[in-house]
């Protein structure tokens, strides 16, 4: 990593298109001084959002891409088709060592599969793992993989662990990690996630805490939660719609009558402090744990601050070099003993 942090931004993917991308990246520049920005998308309808020279006061550049991977387009023809587009020319920045990071809103699928094609996954490790924090009772847990690979091997489930281990270490020097199951009893589960608990409880690197199920997934008593990526990614859009629905029934009973509306006002800045809390916008950015370096997936309609927080993410795994010490890690002669 150079001495300033530089970032590529997709700036082009996502359903919301650049106008976020680059009002996301002046406030991010604004607020850390030691990253530059390039943003990779069509030259020309970038500058119709912004000057060259009040980007370039920012620490922004462009670099300029004819084409854009489209939300719904599948991604092995955008692997094969699509080498001129943003998604493809701003994982090559990083593929080339001219940024250090990489945070797109596009199509999950075609980004895993740029990713691994110009980054390489780590050896011994199939595919990457889509990983992402989710507020809990106190602080965050990550839950991995949440859509990457739908069918996982005991062996993947146990790379997710110590990957999952890796990221979490930054803020927790011993952090508990758990299976995703249908109950706590080791009879329960699947064939897979049993062989699964097997290799976790064999390593002594990893503070295996057993099975969780998915109603205490907010509880906290795990900091990393270990999931295939059709389970993870089912319990992820249960979660964000159960949230919606809560907040809708919260205003629709506030809005009941005269003395609801009252009650609502007199308790709004609780509930105000609440909503901050659990944003999702303050959660975004989901990385792909397993590739040689430090790609970011952010949510495809988020808005500016959601964005941005996907770009905080990007900046933070770039400082704890988490490529690196997941490197390291999956190296291990007890890794390699497993595999």
């Amino acid at each position: 990593m150079s001495e300033r942090i530089r970032i590529a931004v997709d700036a082009m993917s996502g359903d919301l298109g650049p106008r976020v991308a680059i009002s996301a990246a002046q406030n991010f520049t604004a607020r850390f001084t030691d990253v530059d920005i390039v943003l990779v998308g069509n030259e020309q309808q970038l500058l119709t959002f912004s000057s060259v020279k009040k980007l370039s006061r920012q620490r922004i550049s462009i670099l300029n891409a004819t084409e854009v991977v489209a939300m719904d387009e599948d991604p092995l023809h955008a692997l094969r088709h699509k080498k001129s587009s943003s998604m493809w020319l701003a994982i090559q920045t990083l593929n080339n060592n001219d940024t250090d990071a990489c945070v797109s809103a596009g199509n999950t699928g075609a980004l895993l599969a740029m990713g691994k094609y110009l980054l390489k996954t780590f050896p011994g490790v199939e595919r990457p793992a889509i990983c992402k924090a989710m507020p809990v009772e106190q602080g965050q847990t990550y839950l991995l993989d949440l859509g990457a690979n739908t069918n996982c091997t005991p062996e993947q489930l146990y790379q997710f662990a110590l990957m999952g281990k890796i990221l979490a270490s930054s803020t927790n020097t011993n952090p508990r990690v758990g299976l995703l199951n249908i109950g706590t009893e080791s009879t329960k589960g699947t064939e897979v996630i049993k062989a699964a608990q097997d290799l976790l409880q064999d390593d002594s690197r990893l503070n295996f805490a057993g099975y969780i199920e998915a109603n205490k997934i907010f509880t906290g008593e795990m900091d990393v939660i270990v999931c295939d990526g059709f389970h993870g990614n089912v319990a992820l859009k249960t979660c964000e719609g159960t949230a919606r629905f809560i907040a809708k029934k919260i205003q629709a009973a506030f809005k009941r009558n005269w003395f609801t509306r009252i009650a609502g006002g007199i308790i709004w800045p609780l509930l105000k402090q609440l909503r901050t809390e659990l944003d999702p916008s303050m959660y975004n950015g989901a990385s792909f744990l397993g590739l040689q370096k430090v790609l970011v997936k952010s949510h495809g309609n988020a808005n500016k601050r959601a964005f941005m927080q996907a770009l905080i993410v990007a900046r933070e795994q770039v400082i704890q070099n988490i490529p690196a010490r997941i490197q390291q890690e999956l190296s291990n002669e007890s890794f390699s003993s497993q595999q």
